[in-house]
């Protein structure tokens, strides 16, 4: 998943929303160096990539994109997944994603002095163009797949990515309703499982 889904599977936990937001930057053992909600936070993030990952719905959204893009096909699905999030009125009726963006934020502002130097880096970027909101239209879309190609080693385009996302949206929408119910089910309960190992 990407920043969207990492924050709002943090369950409005502050601790846990930072260490879900930047546990791709924490390597190895630098994962005991944070306070506990926080190492909480990082632990969630992997255990809801690895879910993703596994799942049979997230094999069948890879495929749409894996002849093109291979290993990377993955990255370009955690985006489309956040676009359908970001879209989703039941998880952010009215204009609800952008009050939640803001919250997001205030809350990360606090935590600033825990942030790894190449999250640090890029928070105000995030910040200032409000990521979390831009997952909801679709040049936001078009600009996250564009990441995804500059923080890539192998990939040079993402327009056949943006072309096979459009093409397919309809389909990619229905993998994103049959799987993210299963997924908010499970990053509850990894949560409510690591908050009693206190």
């Amino acid at each position: 998943m990407n920043y969207l889904a990492h924050a709002y599977l943090s369950f409005n936990v502050p601790g846990v929303l930072v260490g879900n937001l930047i546990s791709d930057f924490v390597k190895g053992k630098k994962q005991f160096e944070y306070p506990v909600p926080v190492h909480k936070g990082i632990v969630l993030h992997r255990a809801i990539d690895t879910f993703t990952d596994e799942h049979a719905v997230t094999a069948a959204a890879k495929s749409i994109f894996r002849p093109h893009y291979r290993l990377y096909s993955g990255a370009f699905v955690d985006v489309v997944y956040d676009h359908f999030l970001a879209n989703d009125e039941q998880s952010f009726p009215g204009n609800g994603l952008f009050a939640f963006s803001q919250e997001v934020y205030g809350r990360l502002d606090q935590y600033q002095s825990l942030f790894p130097a190449p999250f640090r880096e890029m928070y105000p970027y995030m910040k200032e163009y409000n990521w979390l909101y831009g997952y909801r239209e679709r040049l936001g879309i078009e600009r996250s797949f564009q990441g995804v190609v500059r923080r890539s080693v192998y990939l040079t385009e993402s327009r056949v990515a943006f072309k096979l996302f459009e093409d397919n949206y309809e389909v990619l929408q229905q993998y994103y309703a049959d799987f993210f119910p299963a997924l908010k089910a499970f990053a509850f309960a990894t949560l409510e499982e690591l908050d009693s190992k206190k």
